[in-house]
């Protein structure tokens, strides 16, 4: 019991909660959604064709849920498109790992020790998206139990809302046919993303 009082798990977690995502946080997130999109059949072809809509299935790919939990709960699916310091970074993440010469940064972060960091701090956002999408629809609902569920699920669900390789933007635009299991966080483990990716 002395130890338990010595470590004071409380207060570090208290103190962890308090970290802002921005920039650090957010930007593993950033990579790791955009490396699982480069997984994407036809993903690296759409890049070179059409990069507008590599962009837009990129931005899908990091903010969908954001927009799809809005659209639940009533609100402007547009709305997070306003925070333009997220948009300008996932962007230059989507133009890193797309358009960098000799794929270096796309190597440099799928290195097995970084990207477990990466991985990391993307469940670390993931948790953090879960509990704003409660309390987010607890604001609209207060006796909803079944839709402040939901909503956390939807801002961040273990894998991309219709993002199946079946209904995948990118395997559509590339005229990919070719289904392939999703890769993209598919078991809350973090060996599990490793080695399934």
């Amino acid at each position: 019991m002395d130890l338990m009082s010595a470590l004071s798990l409380g207060e570090l977690a208290l103190s962890f909660s308090r970290v802002p995502l921005f920039p650090v946080f957010d930007l593993s997130y950033f990579i790791v959604s955009i490396i699982y999109l480069k997984y994407e059949p036809g993903a690296v072809e759409l890049s070179r064709r059409h990069p507008v809509a590599s962009w837009l299935c990129a931005m899908l790919h990091c903010f969908g849920s954001y927009i799809l939990a809005d659209l639940l709960l009533g609100e402007p699916i547009i709305d997070y498109f306003s925070n333009s310091s997220s948009i300008l970074l996932a962007s230059g993440v989507w133009y890193l790992i797309f358009f960098c010469p000799l794929d270096l940064f796309y190597k440099c972060v799928c290195f097995l020790p970084v990207k477990l960091i990466f991985v990391a701090m993307k469940e670390v956002v993931r948790v953090r998206k879960i509990a704003v999408g409660i309390h987010h629809a607890h604001h609209h609902y207060h006796h909803g139990w079944f839709i402040m569920i939901a909503t956390g699920w939807v801002k961040a669900p273990p894998r991309p809302v219709c993002m199946e390789p079946s209904c995948s933007p990118c395997s559509r635009l590339a005229g990919s046919q070719c289904p392939r299991p999703a890769s993209f966080s598919s078991s809350p483990c973090l060996w599990c993303h490793v080695r399934c990716s």
